[in-house]
């Protein structure tokens, strides 16, 4: 299942997006109030195919400052090696199908637009082939490109640079593309891992985060690759999971800001980093009933800290935190700091100060974490 926000709102709605095992592209509108929690109820429904899995969901909104006429559509991949277009349509039956081809040979695992020019779309496929489409004339591909040794499972436009793409594989590669030469990509990083899940940062164009299977994740500085086209990435930070596969990993568009002097802000758990790796003792969270304690401190090769919050692996539609079976503590209390809208705290916001989750296979947990950038 592969799930992604709507990072604008639709008939002043957010709009969750998920593709699921039995070939559905399915839409949930977030509702709710302060004073009840927030649910996530069914907004539209659409099968891909008889018999197929589907595979990927790209919203066409990912690039920042989308002009308000915009048309929102998706673009989805089944295990059938199909490509789907489809439009969303808050006023009338909600989504629509625009266009399907065939595109690989077997499983088309991600497709994706490019955000500078939504009518472009790729796809990537276990027959380890990119390919370029012209959605206005999806017959024939724009390019196709074997230059990842083996199947092809991420990709993403760069949402605050015109002509970057990122793609990964199972061949442990990362790729950066000039959308203007796809003959050959400027950057190729190696990750040691396959590459399941890659995701630019929502304010920071270089920063990339890399789901790397076996390798844990990789928080990749590709600045001077995306500014000076030069084959250079460095890993600013990184964590190997044990006993696990990290399929999935993101940002948070949440940011921190000061907190408004009288308000005070409730103890709810506290915590020291020390040496790298170093567990320290479960500390109570207000309000809560002691259980076992899943913090860590991480130190990445630039001794930077890293926090690590685990969460319950219960599949619920409200998004209030579960408690069951474990204790989700506040690792992301920091003294005088508050989570914020970093729409709404322009100037105030820390921009240094990072949430991003992974999600891991053989475990089935779910992992926040908080890192500090320099």
């Amino acid at each position: 299942m592969v799930q992604t926000w709507c990072h604008v709102p639709v008939a002043d709605r957010a709009l969750l997006g998920v593709a699921d095992a039995g070939g559905f592209i399915e839409l949930f509108q977030l509702v709710g109030a302060k004073e009840s929690p927030f649910t996530l109820e069914p907004f539209a429904r659409f099968a891909l195919d008889k018999q197929c899995l589907a595979l990927s969901l790209d919203w066409s909104t990912g690039r920042a400052g989308r002009a308000s006429d915009q048309s929102l559509d998706i673009i989805s991949s089944n295990s059938k090696g199909q490509l789907h277009l489809l439009k969303v349509d808050a006023a009338g039956p909600g989504l629509q199908c625009v266009a399907t081809w065939q595109a690989h040979h077997f499983e088309a695992w991600i497709a994706a637009f490019n955000y500078w020019q939504t009518e472009v779309v790729y796809s990537g496929g276990d027959d380890g082939l990119l390919k370029g489409w012209d959605t206005r004339a999806p017959a024939t591909p724009v390019f196709t490109s074997n230059r990842h040794s083996m199947g092809v499972c991420s990709i993403q436009s760069n949402p605050h640079q015109e002509g970057i793409l990122a793609t990964g594989s199972y061949d442990e590669h990362v790729l950066l593309w000039d959308t203007r030469n796809m003959v050959k990509p400027f950057a190729d990083v190696p990750v040691q891992g396959g590459v399941w899940r890659l995701r630019w940062h929502p304010l920071h164009g270089h920063l990339l985060l890399a789901a790397c299977m076996h390798r844990g994740f990789r928080v990749l500085n590709c600045r001077q690759a995306v500014e000076e086209k030069q084959d250079m990435c460095t890993v600013s930070a990184s964590h190997k999971l044990p006993n696990s596969l990290v399929y999935g990993a993101d940002w948070s568009w949440l940011t921190f800001c000061p907190l408004p002097q009288p308000q005070q802000l409730s103890h709810v758990g506290s915590f020291s980093c020390g040496e790298a790796g170093a567990r320290t003792e479960d500390v109570e969270a207000a309000g809560q009933p002691p259980g076992p304690s899943s913090r860590s401190c991480l130190t990445d090769d630039m001794g930077e800290g890293w926090l690590k919050l685990q969460i319950a692996n219960k599949t619920r539609t409200s998004l209030q935190p579960s408690m069951e079976g474990r204790k989700v503590s506040s690792l992301l209390h920091t003294p005088g700091i508050m989570i914020c809208d970093r729409d709404l705290h322009v100037e105030t916001a820390n921009t240094n100060i990072n949430l991003l989750a992974t999600c891991s296979f053989y475990d089935h947990v779910l992992h926040l974490w908080k890192w500090e950038s320099s």
